[in-house]
């Protein structure tokens, strides 16, 4: 069955394909069937062959599968090439089945949007580039996804772009990211010209045996990974884009959150975990980059009123956690933490679709209220998915891999109680923000009224991802252990006096504490919450934290304001200047030359005579 892992991607590759070509003369019901039957079609494929994978394992571990070579130049054969191992597979089928549940959903969502054939051609390109970067066994096909990903955040953000203000955000990712991209294109040529080549399996073998630990090289290169990663996966210092990224679909801030683009960069540093070890200092980078996002990120979500911004700046939070646990060494919780938050994440997307379409396109929290009678469905699922997010103790899935993480960044090698102290105050502030937002939009008085309510085709994948979102804590050791296979296995390295229980139950109590500050201040006494905005220091800081920290601010005036007044300066480009100088001295020449066509064939004769004359004499005289 391994051979039909080409298929996996090539579905989606050619439902966009045909979606673009006939879009505009298909009906809906075509549109849907080829947008949503691919994905379903890729899912079912990976899960065939997962069962394959599991159950007769290559002798190698890993399994792979070579269409044809792309270029050949001098040496250089990069290969249309997959690679099949269980962190490929794990990531694969997260993004199919999640993504299946989304397009079913969109379905219904999208339904009555004029460019729907379009937006399924969007979607399926999107998961289809997704698939492509996590089976590629080259940096090169890899990055050929990577880009594909970020063209499609850029068409999806900016898919209703009759509205400037979408557009802008739009060109905001695609702008942003790009610099991250650019750091990572520049460390594949550092790795080529270095290692000689891009197939990623020979690579991390080349670095482990010609670069030492600390080596200049190693740490150049993965901090270049790095900056491409921090660009895909929103984390400071290019984190950005991802709340203005908002404006797109509801169903796309779903699979951008949940499945692809953002965990693009998580799966790149898990993959290319071999040259992070060789590179310490890079490898704590990543955790302090983590640390430092997810707490940022909490703090700004606590200030936010748009309820699809307050998801976008939990998604930039937990994926904070995730870059934490690739910093410390625990490789294979930060791969868990995908999995989990895969399920969770686009669950209260989807919720958040659902409460917004039934109140005619709200999205401000505070005026929402009182839903938890009125859309019980959306209200539990919803419920179910907030309570993973904050981890409600021994219950939810969010609370085994975000206690793992927090744990490991006491006693993983490269963990230390600072990190874990970041750990644990982002669960006080996860409990926080959700419980407010949950508290503001299910209970208290009825604010807007509900004028819509969600079909099966919404309701359907809301039930499976609520399902997943509890149970899927228990796939933890199957998926630990299957992930040891690929990843290094994570050392507890010191304890110091803690415990992995003493851990778990700090981290309940905390969960405690945020419900509790979150019930008595947004739903018991509001006033309160009032109170404490009201207040000149909270004022500022409400204003600074709902600005993400002025990190816009900082950019405008450190590269946009510059840029454009280099522009007003350089109207006239000088580079400009010289091709249009030649220019006008063709113009000139033009018009000269013109004025010799006078019809006067005794002139053209006199002249044709003279230049004669004069050419002879040249060469008799030289």
């Amino acid at each position: 069955m391994n051979s039909w892992l080409w298929l996996i991607p090539a579905l989606p590759f050619a439902s966009a394909l045909m979606l673009a070509l006939l879009g505009s003369r298909l009906s809906r019901t075509a549109a849907t069937a080829l947008g949503v039957g691919s994905i379903g079609l890729s899912a079912l494929i990976t899960m065939v062959v997962a069962v394959d994978f599991f159950t007769a394992p290559p002798s190698a571990g890993s399994y792979t599968e070579v269409l044809w070579t792309w270029i050949r130049v001098g040496g250089f054969e990069p290969q249309i090439g997959l690679y099949l191992d269980t962190l490929s597979l794990v990531m694969v089928l997260v993004v199919t089945f999640v993504g299946f549940l989304i397009h079913i959903y969109s379905a219904e969502f999208m339904i009555e949007d004029e460019g729907y054939s379009r937006f399924f051609g969007y979607m399926n390109l999107f998961v289809a580039s997704m698939i492509t970067l996590l089976l590629a066994n080259n940096l090169l096909l890899l990055y050929l996804g990577w880009e594909g990903v970020g063209l499609c955040s850029y068409l999806l953000i900016g898919f209703w772009y009759r509205d400037p203000a979408n557009g802008r955000a739009a060109r905001k990712a695609f702008i942003v990211t790009r610099v991250g991209d650019t750091a990572l294109s520049v460390g594949l040529f550092l790795m080529f010209t270095h290692l000689g080549t891009l197939h990623i399996q020979d690579l991390m073998q080349r670095a482990s045996e010609h670069w030492p630990s600390g080596s200049t090289y190693a740490v150049v290169a993965a901090l270049l990974l790095l900056g491409g990663a921090v660009g895909k996966s929103a984390q400071l210092p290019l984190q950005v884009w991802l709340p203005d990224a908002m404006a797109g679909p509801t169903p796309v801030s779903a699979l951008l959150h949940a499945a692809t683009m953002v965990t693009a960069g998580v799966y790149l540093i898990a993959r290319t975990h071999v040259l992070f070890a060789l590179a310490p200092s890079a490898q704590f980078a990543v955790a302090v980059v983590g640390a430092v996002t997810l707490l940022l990120a909490g703090f700004s979500a606590l200030t936010q009123h748009d309820i699809k911004r307050v998801l976008a700046y939990s998604t930039m939070s937990q994926i904070g956690y995730m870059f934490l646990a690739l910093g410390v060494g625990a490789w294979q919780a930060a791969m868990f933490h995908f999995v989990t938050h895969a399920f969770f994440k686009a669950l209260l997307f989807l919720g958040a679709g659902v409460i917004i379409n039934a109140l005619h396109d709200e999205h401000s929290i505070f005026r929402m209220g009182g839903l938890r009678k009125e859309m019980p469905v959306a209200f539990w699922t919803f419920l179910i998915a907030g309570c993973s997010l904050a981890g409600l103790p021994f219950i939810t899935a969010g609370f085994f891999s975000k206690d793992l993480i927090i744990w490991d960044a006491w006693s993983a090698p490269q963990g230390n109680p600072v990190l874990w102290l970041a750990g644990t105050a982002g669960a006080l502030l996860t409990s926080l923000y959700t419980f407010r937002m949950i508290f503001r939009v299910f209970f208290g008085p009825l604010g807007t009224p509900v004028t819509k309510r969600p079909g099966y085709a919404m309701t359907i994948p809301l039930l499976v991802l609520a399902f997943l979102s509890i149970v899927g804590g228990y796939l933890k050791q199957p998926l630990l252990s299957a992930l040891n296979s690929v990843l290094p296995p994570t050392v507890e390295a010191h304890a110091g006096g803690l415990t992995e229980g003493r851990s778990e139950v700090i981290a309940a109590s905390l969960f405690l504490i945020g419900l509790y500050f979150a019930y008595l201040f947004h739903l018991q006494k509001r006033s309160l919450a009032e109170a404490l905005v009201a207040n000149p220091v909270g004022d500022v800081l409400h204003q600074w934290w709902f600005a993400d920290w002025g990190f816009d601010w900082i950019y405008d005036k450190a590269f946009v304001h510059p840029f454009i007044w280099a522009a007003e300066i350089n109207k006239r480009d000088f580079v400009d200047a010289f091709y249009t100088g030649v220019a006008r001295f063709t113009e000139l020449s033009y018009r000269g030359l013109s004025r010799t066509e006078t019809g006067r064939v005794r002139w053209y004769a006199a002249a044709m005579a003279a230049g004669s004359v004069l050419f002879i004499a040249m060469v008799f005289f030289k």
